[in-house]
């Protein structure tokens, strides 16, 4: 299987998982990139996933349905447009050899879903949309700090060396801030400098690994003591009380 980051809009990543003759792609918000890729490697697309109910996600759905052979898996808790088939955690799905576990992740969007590939080789694959980002997570639009912090609690746990595969090219802005809540951890600094090399050259700073998020994903972080230095101390230590003030301070970070 090969995994492709397909850009899309400004920021935007639809993920294409392929065999050389079917492809599967996630949250295809454009069907334009789908279609060039589809086309060039002459690919017959038969099943898509979605994580989530927002337009850069779902967007290109109505276009692909014309050339798609197979389902459309989405969240059974959130309206998606045209006919899906409706999953939610504990629901496992097959396609192409590869069996998917569907994880209730709610904070980005009340009925956010991801997708997580164990026994995919040579890494197991988490497609988790815009609930965790690298060194990152999504803004609380209709969930809460709650919900959300167990949502990244659930990602975390999940196999060290599992690509997170999120749906935005938001990488150094995150590392930024990520410096700016922790300025003495060395693992942020030495990310930051290869994802600038990345982007400098035109590459995706994606996939990222649930080991190295957990070293320098401040949300990750939030039971870390240089992390809770970064908040007043009159929030304490619990964790939802540091992610929430986290959060908050990520949304007017410039």
């Amino acid at each position: 299987m090969e995994l492709v980051a397909l850009p899309a809009f400004a920021d935007n990543y639809i993920w294409m998982l392929h065999d050389g003759r079917q492809a599967l792609v996630v949250d295809p918000g454009d069907a334009t990139p789908v279609e060039h890729a589809l086309q060039s490697q002459g690919l017959e697309l038969t099943g898509i996933l979605v994580t989530h109910h927002h337009g850069d996600h779902v967007g290109g759905l109505e276009a692909l349905r014309r050339r798609l052979h197979g389902p459309v898996w989405a969240p059974a808790g959130e309206a998606i447009p045209g006919d899906c088939i409706g999953v939610r955690e504990g629901d496992q799905l097959h396609w192409a050899g590869v069996r998917f576990d569907v994880l209730d992740v709610p904070g980005h969007t009340a009925g956010h879903i991801a997708y997580f590939a164990r026994g995919h080789r040579p890494a197991p694959l988490l497609f988790c949309g815009d609930t965790l980002f690298s060194a990152g997570c999504g803004r609380l639009f209709e969930g809460t700090a709650e919900q959300m912090h167990a949502s990244l609690a659930k990602l975390a746990a999940l196999p060290d060396d599992t690509l997170v595969c999120c749906a935005h090219e938001y990488t150094l802005s995150n590392l930024r801030f990520a410096q700016a809540v922790e300025p003495a951890n060395a693992d942020v600094t030495a990310h930051l400098a290869h994802c600038q090399a990345l982007r400098e050259r035109g590459e995706p700073t994606l996939p990222s690994t649930l080991a190295l998020e957990k070293r320098i994903n401040p949300f990750l972080r939030v039971d870390q003591p240089g992390v809770r230095r970064s908040v007043p101390p009159e929030v304490g230590t619990d964790p939802v009380s540091v992610f929430a003030v986290l959060r908050r301070w990520k949304n007017e970070f410039r």
